[in-house]
């Protein structure tokens, strides 16, 4: 199992949150995933090693980026 965190910014609001989980929840592999509105973290969890380029393709698919990306 592995874990893996992110930044993410131009969340505003609960529907931001259901819509970035459910993108990165389709990523293959991606067993739990965590999102924090208030400080914009992402925490993704996978069975084996988190596909990082998948987890951030995710991200942009639902309209955020990955701060520092």
């Amino acid at each position: 199992m592995s874990t893996a965190t992110y930044t993410v910014v131009g969340m505003t609001c609960g529907h931001c949150v259901s819509s970035l989980t459910e993108e990165v929840s389709a990523v293959p592999g991606v067993t739990d995933v965590d999102v924090d509105l208030a400080s914009g973290g992402l925490t993704v969890t996978g069975d084996a090693e988190v596909d990082d380029a998948a987890v951030r393709a995710a991200v942009e698919e639902a309209g955020y980026q990955v701060a520092g990306a």
